[in-house]
């Protein structure tokens, strides 16, 4: 079915992934884009393909490199390189990166475009219906016509020929003795017929018939008699170049021998007669072939080494000196032994080289190079014994498959009793040719050493059950020829081609121009014999075909047992269709499942996006009743049971075929071998011919067999693919019936198809009069046909005709096409049942559906549902133009719908968004909702969207229909009531939104339950979608022309920030402008600190400001929030958590630096920036004592605020939390409670807090009674904590620079020390901790280093301290990824080489897949696990007390790359663009983690090495942003 849009498949390359088992399959048109995975972005990848440049010829061995293209450039997530695929072949990709040339490979499969008629109507490959004729069994060429038109009124589009060159002396179709001629038999008297002939007639029918035509061509061997074979023997595994298979000969001259002595009766005394009739005989066979054959030829000593010439060579080198003596050589094992060239008896040699490395004698005394010779012998005889094993195992295996074959062919119930052993019927077929007159076995002997006649002697070719398909059974090192396992054909010599043209000239410039010829002529190919023919030379003839015909339809029977080694033939030769069997099922089960799995997709499938995943697929199938060289179906089952199989073939959703004869009943195999009768001719029927009069053998009409019956299911195979009918149900009824429903899933019509099958004789085996009735959803429109095979009364039984191919005459079947349900034969209508508003099901009873017949039914939805799916889709598309077919135009739409969704949304806001799209469980129930919970599954992530959209992505590209959202939903409305109802439930826009759903979900109820997961998909997917194209034009250009990763990211914003019912951030001045009635605030993290005083963070907040507000342009938002944290200003403070300012805590020592880093970004990123500065700030406490004071009661501007924390922080912070106690916080100790915050004056650091407390982000308090940890916190980090230094550094900078240039009013803060007010400019600060700072947190990679003041705390060195003063000094050295936060704010307090240095160890011992290590893996303490329920007597790991002592943090990474970036650039440009290439690596783990996340979040924290961690948030606000941040220095 044509698609509306170009198609593109990306695929995503990953590091090590060889595919070359993997099949992809894709259409002419369709767009490649071959996309970085996560183990490759970040690398310098290069694509190589053979995929030719426009205008280019194919050549399988020139590869070229494809460009990249990257539209946001940000990242390596939206990368790729592209092909266009406009020819038809098998191509190959390989990539690799760094010195690696090839990293990884695979193919792709791009399928022909096949046309037929005047104006080449495309054919496509599921319309495909192929016949398949013995081209021997035509007569002469202008008879052809005749004979083939059963093809073309039988409703075949596609006739399959086997070879059209002159036959073997067997006359079997594919032993070819001349690959460039036509075979002569096609020429009658008086003509010499060409192949321009057969081509004009090919060319001539495919025009006026339609049909196509392929034919066989045959690489693996050619018959025996080929005469240039007998000028070239080297094409051929002969005794020549192919020694190896010498004593194998030596067997097969002895068996036949052995043949004429049993039919000669000379066996007959041991028990062995010619003829052999019983198990006694069987073992009496085994005696004489391990008696009188394998122990007289002695085959082992084909592979053993001449003892006594070899050692005495071994003695001759030893006595000419140069070995110098050794130990003993007792005990050595490995010597190496060289395959004879010639393949003589003891023609093994040994590699003397190592013969005197392993046997060296003690001295050069004779005594002891005699016994070093002894050694050496006793090793030759040890492996000459070894060979004779071997050849005994050989022989025991040859044995038994010798008897094997003697039981098939002589004992066997369904074998072909072949009667006594006579030279005519030897004992085993030959495996060799024998161009000679007769001889003795000695006098063949001989010819072993007449090279002349030995090169004529050559391999017959076969198949082997069970071989390895991609190793020639007759190169080196098989010994399939020796072991007898070659099911032999006899009339064929196996052809040897070597490794390339260059091996053997002739065969390879034969083999092309055959190929050539046939590709002129020809459509297509089947090749023959295809798992035994090499690949690289297939590989070679079809690339030759392809330069004459791109288009070549190529097709195949692969029996290689195995899915993944069928996908290396599909993809090296570029298998158009695999040839299956419905033969092959052994029940009616197992055939409806290959109907099932050889195409289309479930009825109810999800519409999938144009530019997706390529994922994996099976090959396409060419499905055939029977194939023509397999026993007949009514040998095999019945009569009876032609029609319904071929009707379930017909059924399924690729292309499909069958054999001639089949139609026609023929009740035989039509032999490719022994056949030599010609197909009945064509002939229309004629309306005189008497009632009850036979039908002439030579003639085909609609009343042969199933003929009629077969034209009509040709008819509707084809229809069905026509029009669009992708998805396949099969239902097995019961035993022997099997219904099997095409669907259309633009228009939603079906076609039913019911057959019942006939593997065993109605007439033998009783089969039930009673069919079950069948509920067919939907309205039966028409009974597309019914048929069933009939007995004809008063015709003679089956003659076989000894001019003609022909069938049984007394069979037939009754048709009806077309006809009105009432009307049926077969079936009437029980009831038509309305299940519910969205449920119309007809019962369907079965009156006359007896074995053998088949009913198909047109079924469309009732004209309710029809009208309600045709406007859904009307309006769906507005989303993509796929649902444009079958849409019809709704008269009297609701009015939402008359508006398109993109223009009710445009004035929704961000804080809307986040309503619409996301929300957890936790802030649902704030509102007394919650999320939806699937039943027996689980809730959605989100009340919105998102929670939708998360499992969809899942369930969509799979089709899971079995999924349980799905089953949900075809169970009842619930979910989509919700969904509506939700948005109902809001004001404004959202309300509008929700009316929306509701009218779209009103269409949708009345769809057939089975759509409803589909259309649910799609309105709730372009709702998602239409949502996401208006919240990226409200963000900033950055996101707008970011890349995917940027927008994901970007959309944490709208997952993070929200207005609930119930204000979070205290409310601002009235003095402050375009404040909205409901400030946003931002949710720390998913689900666990989302709502109530728990959603809003101090720290949080302001570490994620510049991420999610201001990189993506929500200016309005973060201004409110600096101004709402500023009115809660106290002791010089801000509050970590906020509880709404009223019940704030104010024990965190950075967030108020924070708070001042953001103030600064805010001034620096936003147009007209430092106005905020200006703008009143309502002190909720303008004194560390005051009540909280209502807003506008006390106003300010912001550079005071700000100004106040400097200076409070200067002059030195003490207090002790209000309301301290367990009703504040339970686990803290009472000295905890005091908060202490100040400024050394010598250094200018910032610092504070004490051993009870923990006042930085790393703030874990002991919880533990058990472990004895209660109220002590795991990570202090009083004294300076090193990334509040760099922010203080910043906050200073900035400052000084700001009142340089008149912005800000304060260049000093004045304190009171000691009776008297003391000025400390800002600039003089500033210095003193740029002075200081390398000075005190720097570790000298040198030991002797006069700056440690703790050398023996020392366990890293080349870094920089976590902290500096710390109450216990070991603290102050461990290594934590806390500084590279200094780096970012405050670079300038770094040299560049040492920081460089600094940031290589933390690569190596804290970056993680995600996070990075909150503690160095080297420390005593470290645990990277984090177990919150864990109470246990560890100190340092109960109740989560190592939440900071190891687990990897997702934030810090941010900062951590940030700081590779900054100073690689100062490193030079290598350095610049090697560590981008690192930073692009670890982003794209979070590319993937963000895409399978079901909360679109990055999480708070892992496990050690990136594992699961379940006590994390899932989603956490900082996490998104610095990652963000990343992008935006990239």
């Amino acid at each position: 079915m044509v698609q509306s849009a170009t198609q593109s498949r990306a695929l995503f390359l990953n590091d090590m992934e060889r595919l070359e088992r993997t099949l992809f399959r894709l259409e002419q048109g369709f767009e490649l884009q071959f996309r970085l995975g996560p183990t490759l972005q970040g690398k310098k990848v290069r694509v190589h393909t053979n995929y030719p440049a426009e205008g280019q010829h194919f050549d399988r061995l020139a590869f070229r490199a494809l460009d990249w293209m990257n539209p946001a450039g940000h990242d390596d997530s939206d990368q790729f390189c592209r092909l266009d695929l406009l020819v038809a072949g098998s191509y190959q990709y390989y990539f690799g990166c760094g010195e690696n040339e090839k990293v990884g490979s695979g193919y792709i499969v791009v399928d022909p475009v096949l046309t037929v008629g005047e104006d080449h109507q495309p054919l496509p490959l599921d319309c495909i219906t192929m016949q398949t004729y013995l081209a021997k069994c035509l007569g002469p060429l202008d008879q052809w016509p005749d004979r083939l038109r059963v093809a073309k009124e039988t409703g075949y589009n596609m006739i399959h020929l086997t070879p059209l060159q002159p036959l073997g002396p067997s006359r079997s179709c594919y032993s070819l003795s001349d690959q460039l001629e036509l075979n002569p038999d096609f020429s009658p008297p008086g003509r010499n017929y060409t192949w321009s002939d057969v081509g004009g007639l090919v060319e001539r029918l495919r025009r006026e018939w339609g049909v196509a035509f392929i034919t066989d061509v045959v690489y693996n061997h050619t018959a025996s008699s080929s005469k240039w074979l007998r000028l070239h023997p080297e094409c051929g595994f002969n005794l020549v170049n192919s020694p190896h298979l010498r004593a194998a000969w030596v067997l097969d001259r002895a068996l036949w021998h052995l043949s004429g002595e049993l039919a000669d009766g000379r066996h007959a005394e041991r028990g062995l007669p010619a003829l052999i009739l019983n198990q006694q005989h069987v073992n009496a066979l085994r005696a004489v072939l391990w008696e009188e054959v394998f122990l007289r030829l002695r085959l082992w000593e084909f592979q053993q080494v001449n003892v006594e010439k070899a050692v005495e060579q071994f003695h001759k080198l030893l006595s000419s000196g140069g070995v110098s003596p050794g130990c003993s050589p007792e005990g050595q094992q490995q010597l190496r032994l060289v395959t004879d060239p010639q393949g003589r008896r003891f023609g093994t040699a040994v590699d003397m080289k190592s013969a005197l490395q392993l046997f060296r004698p003690h001295s050069s005394s004779p005594s002891d190079l005699q016994e070093c010779c002894g050694w050496f012998k006793k090793r030759l005889q040890e492996l000459n014994s070894e060979s004779y094993k071997e050849m005994a195992y050989h022989a025991e295996q040859a044995t038994n498959c010798i008897v094997g074959t003697v039981v098939y062919e002589r004992l066997a119930e369904d074998g072909p009793k072949l009667g006594p052993v006579t030279r005519k019927d030897p004992l085993v077929s030959r495996y060799f040719t024998f161009p000679f007159e007769e001889m003795t076995f000695d006098q063949e002997m001989t010819l072993l050493g007449h090279e002349e006649k030995a090169r004529h002697i050559m391999a017959h070719n076969g198949w082997v059950a069970g071989d390895d398909p991609l190793h020639s059974f007759a190169e080196p090192g098989s010994q399939v020829y020796l072991r007898r396992e070659l099911v032999c054909w006899g009339d064929s010599v196996k052809l040897r081609y070597g490794a390339g043209p260059q091996d053997c000239p002739y065969l390879w410039a034969h083999m092309r121009k055959y190929t050539e010829i046939t590709a002129k002529h020809f459509h297509g190919v089947r090749l023959d014999n295809c798992h035994s023919t090499p690949l690289h030379v297939a590989e070679a003839m079809l690339a030759a075909a392809r330069a004459i015909r791109p288009n070549l339809y190529v097709i195949a029977e692969l029996f290689t047992g195995s899915e993944l080694v069928d996908n290396v033939f599909v993809n090296r030769l570029g298998i158009t269709s695999v040839v299956r069997e419905a033969l092959s099922a052994g029940s009616s089960q197992e055939q409806g499942r290959l109907v099932y799995r050889f195409g289309g997709q479930p009825v109810g499938s999800f519409v999938q996006p144009t530019l997706r995943p390529l994922v994996p697929c099976v090959a396409h199938a060419l499905f055939l009743d029977v194939t023509h060289d397999n026993r007949c179906p009514i040998q095999l089952r019945s009569v009876y049971d032609s029609l319904p199989s071929s009707a379930i073939v017909s059924m399924a959703c690729c292309a499909t075929g069958s054999t001639r004869g089949y139609d026609e009943l023929v009740p035989h195999q039509i032999s490719v071998m022994d056949e030599e009768r010609l197909y009945a001719r064509w002939t229309p029927q004629d309306p005189r011919t008497p009632q009850g009069r036979g039908p002439d053998p030579g003639e085909v009409d609609l009343q042969t067999g199933i003929v009629a019956a077969k034209l009509a299911l040709n008819r509707l195979h084809r229809e069905l693919a026509e029009q669009g009918f992708t998805q396949v149900y099969v239902d097995q009824v019961d035993e022997d019936i099997v219904a099997v429903t095409r669907h259309c899933p633009s228009t939603h019509q079906s076609v039913v198809a019911v057959a019942r099958t006939a593997f065993r004789d109605p007439h033998t085996h009783p089969y039930s009069l009673h069919a079950p009735p069948m509920f067919i959803p939907g309205r039966i429109e028409e009974v597309v046909l019914e048929a069933r095979t009939v007995q004809r009364s008063g015709l003679d039984s089956f003659v076989k005709d000894g001019r003609s191919i022909n069938g049984l005459v007394d069979f037939t079947v009754e048709l009806q096409e077309h006809i009105q349900l009432k009307d049926s034969a077969v079936v009437r209508l029980a009831d038509a049942s309305d299940q519910g508003s969205s449920e119309f099901a007809q019962e369907i009873v079965f009156e006359k559906l007896s074995p053998g017949s088949v009913i198909v039914f047109r079924v469309s939805l009732d004209p309710g549902s029809q009208d309600m799916v045709g406007a859904l889709r009307g309006h769906l598309a507005q989303f993509s133009p796929l649902y444009r077919t079958g849409a019809l135009v709704d008269e009297s739409p609701p009015a939402v719908l008359n508006t398109p969704l993109s223009k009710i949304m445009s004035t929704l806001t961000l804080a809307d968004m986040n309503v619409l799209l996301y929300r957890c469980d936790a802030e649902e129930r704030a509102e007394g909702g919650g999320c939806y919970n699937v039943p027996s599954w689980v809730p959605l992530k989100y009340g919105g969207l998102q929670g939708i959209v998360s499992v969809m992505a899942d369930v969509r590209p799979k089709n899971d229909l079995g999924h349980p959202l799905c089953d949900h939903l075809r169970q009842g409305d619930w979910l989509m009531d919700y969904v509506a109802n939700r948005l109902l439930a809001q004001e404004g826009t959202l309300q509008e939104v929700g009316r929306w759903f509701q009218a779209m979900f009103d269409y949708l109820r009345h769809a057939p339950r089975y759509l409803v997961p589909c259309y649910f998909d799609a309105i709730v997917l372009g709702a998602y979608t239409t949502a996401l194209d208006h919240v990226f034009r409200q963000m900033s250009r950055f996101v707008q022309s970011g890349s995917s990763l940027v927008k994901q990211l970007a959309l944490g914003s709208v997952q993070m920030c929200g207005a609930g019912l119930f204000e979070a951030l205290p409310p601002l001045s009235p003095g402050v402008a375009d404040v909205p009635q409901r400030c946003v605030s931002l949710a720390a993290g998913l689900p666990h600190f989302s709502s109530g005083v728990f959603r809003c963070w101090g720290r949080d907040t302001f570490i994620s400001l510049r991420g999610l507000l201001l990189l993506t342009g929500r200016h309005l938002e973060a201004r409110n929030m600096i101004l709402a944290f500023a009115g809660t200003l106290r002791y010089g403070l801000i509050p970590n958590l906020l509880g709404q300012g009223a019940a704030a805590r104010y024990n965190s020592r950075d967030a108020v630096w924070w708070w001042l880093q953001c103030v600064q970004d805010y001034c620096t990123l936003v147009p007209r920036g430092t106005d905020i500065l200006r703008c009143p700030v309502s002190r909720m406490y303008p004194t560390n004592t005051s009540q909280p004071q209502p807003a506008g009661a006390w106003d300010q501007p912001l550079h005071d605020v700000v100004h106040e924390a400097l200076q409070r922080h200067m002059q030195g912070i003490q207090f002790q939390e209000h309301d301290a106690g367990p009703q504040t916080d339970r686990n803290m100790s009472s000295q905890g409670f005091h908060v202490e915050a100040g400024v050394d004056q010598d250094t200018g650091f910032v610092s504070g807090g004490n051993r009870y407390n923990c006042g930085t982000w790393m703030d874990k308090m002991g919880e533990s009674e058990k472990a004895r940890n209660k109220g002590v916190p795991a990570t202090p980090r009083d004294g300076s904590a090193v990334e509040m230094v760099g922010l203080c550094k910043s906050t200073l900078r900035w400052l000084v620079t700001l009142h340089g240039e008149g912005l800000f009013p304060h260049a000093t803060v004045t304190i009171h020390k000691e009776g008297r007010d003391l000025s400390v400019p800002y600039a003089e600060w500033d210095r003193k901790i740029q002075d200081n700072f390398e000075r005190l947190f720097y570790v000298s990679p040198d030991p002797l280093s006069p700056g440690d003041a703790h050398p023996h705390l020392v366990h890293k060195r080349g870094i920089y301290k976590d902290s500096c003063g710390a109450s216990s000094p070991w603290c102050d050295y461990q290594l934590r990824p806390n500084f590279t936060i200094a780096m970012v704010v405050a670079p300038e307090l770094f040299s560049v080489e040492k920081a460089w240095e600094a940031l290589g160890v933390a690569e190596e011992k804290l970056l993680g897949p995600l996070g990075m290590k909150t503690l160095d893996p080297d420390d005593m303490v470290y645990c990277g696990v984090y177990d919150n329920e864990l109470d246990n007597d560890n100190f340092n790991l109960a109740r989560g007390f190592n939440y900071h002592q190891g687990p990897e943090w997702v934030w810090p990474v941010g900062y951590f790359l940030r700081a590779k970036l900054y100073f690689a650039k100062k490193m030079g440009e290598e350095t610049y663009e090697n560590t981008v290439h690192m930073v692009k690596n670890v982003l794209s783990r979070h590319s993937v983690h963000l895409e399978r996340s079901s909360w679109k979040g990055l999480p708070e924290l892992t496990n050690e090495n990136g594992q699961y961690c379940p006590f994390s948030c899932e989603s956490q606000a900082w996490s998104l942003a610095t990652i963000l941040e990343v992008l935006y220095d990239l």
